[in-house]
């Protein structure tokens, strides 16, 4: 098929490679005249494991090209996905001007049968919103639809997500659009989802609350574990087996981050307030993601005496691993909070220094963890990178100015760190 996707983020760039990996010509649309100029070479602007190899494939065959120009993505595609910035305004809602400047443009350009896809995250609702924009800038009045397709992409995994999704879900008014996207998504051979667009709207914003909700139950479980001397990871095995619960989104930590848990929290805070219903439930999820950040300056500040003046290396940026994104990071309020309390900072994380780079202030960046830890007071875990767990341990302990470790992931083994002579703070565990 020929499908356009407006916008080269996380989402569009990853749904652009692969649907042109499926062997659909897509043409990916982006205002930033920088960035496509530099799709164009095969540089890709975001870190996300195997996705520059995907690009330069479908390049390679003609199946995927950039440009600025939205009136010649139109033009070729009969598809045309919007995935653009929904970002948060200061109440927690979304801001929809992309949305509405895209969907005003694209109704100008069109002068045959188009079928707008949604694939932002946006609120119920913005399915009409989008209706009636583009029928009253629908110059040439011609034909469209309007559908909501959601992504379920977990950065770090979004390719394998989406080529072996859980689940694809289409919100539809029309046979023309339900036949169109269920023939695109075929060669997936993954469950399809067909209801209304507004229900579509809700389940992605559910189903991120949801797992937020997953994250904070069993962080505020820790700290009944840390209370009662009892282990938070043994507790999440015993519940996580259980198959009415799964055993995801069930690691204790310093709280969630990225562009969507948070974001997307808000977002469904505010919908559902406009709908007149108090989501309750979901503010208490966000206090305690605040409140895990918080607690882990506290096991820094209670292990170390006095912050100021004391030299902390910090061992991961990004709010997850296998990705540059910073967004939201639990690591920036975590920093920022050293930072504050005079505290002389040594960062490093394996693939986010570039975009760090760009909004930390006051704190050296490290060539690696051990250039990290090298006559730090203590060494912090913040993001829960594979190769953290290949660190020479006992080199470690060398370098540090004394063994300690705090560790907002739970990365290793109280008991062997103990054995190791390592003083370990960790979170919801006896250390």
């Amino acid at each position: 098929m020929n499908i356009c996707v407006i916008g080269t983020g996380y989402v569009g760039l990853v749904t652009g490679a692969c649907f042109s990996d499926l062997g659909n010509k897509v043409v990916c649309v982006d205002v930033d005249k920088e960035k496509i100029k530099n799709l164009k070479k095969g540089i890709i602007p975001i870190y996300e494991p195997g996705l520059a190899e995907l690009v330069k494939n479908s390049q390679k065959k003609g199946r995927i090209s950039f440009t600025t120009d939205l009136k010649e993505g139109v033009k070729k595609s009969s598809i045309i996905f919007i995935a653009v910035g929904t970002p948060p305004r200061d109440n927690g809602e979304a801001d929809l001007t992309f949305v509405e400047d895209v969907a005003s443009e694209i109704a100008r350009c069109m002068t045959s049968y188009k079928l707008i896809v949604e694939k932002s995250t946006v609120p119920v609702e913005t399915g009409e919103w989008v209706r009636h924009t583009v029928k009253i800038n629908n110059k040439h009045k011609v034909d469209f639809d309007v559908a909501s397709n959601p992504e379920f992409l977990r950065e770090g995994s979004a390719i394998e997500d989406f080529m072996h999704p859980d689940r694809v879900v289409l919100g539809v008014e029309s046979k023309k659009a339900k036949e169109l996207l269920s023939e695109l998504y075929r060669p997936l051979n993954a469950p399809i989802v067909v209801t209304d667009i507004k229900s579509a709207e809700i389940i992605k914003h559910a189903s991120n609350s949801f797992l937020a909700a997953k994250i904070s139950f069993i962080n505020a479980i820790s700290n009944i574990c840390e209370r009662a001397g009892a282990d938070v990871k043994n507790v999440a095995l015993g519940m996580g087996l259980d198959k009415r619960i799964g055993k995801s989104f069930l690691n204790a930590g310093a709280g969630f981050g990225g562009f969507c848990f948070p974001k997307d929290l808000a977002a469904f805070i505010r919908i559902s307030e406009k709908l007149g219903y108090d989501f309750g439930l979901l503010k208490e999820v966000e206090k305690i993601n605040e409140a895990q950040k918080r607690l882990l300056v506290k096991k820094i500040e209670e292990n170390l005496w006095i912050v100021k003046g004391k030299t902390i290396g910090i061992l991961g940026l990004s709010f997850k691993p296998d990705t540059d994104d910073i967004r939201f990071a639990p690591s920036l309020d975590i920093i920022g909070s050293l930072v504050k309390a005079g505290a002389k900072l040594k960062v490093f994380d394996p693939q986010a220094m570039k975009k760090a780079k760009s909004v930390l202030r006051g704190v050296k960046f490290c060539n690696g963890p051990y250039e990290a830890a090298d006559s730090a007071d203590c060494l912090v875990i913040i993001t829960e990178w594979n190769e953290f767990k290949e660190l020479d341990l006992k080199k470690i302990k060398g370098l540090l100015k004394q063994p300690l470790i705090i560790d907002g992931r739970n990365m290793y083994e109280p008991a062997a760190m103990k054995k190791l002579g390592f003083k370990y703070v960790c979170m919801g565990r006896s250390s």
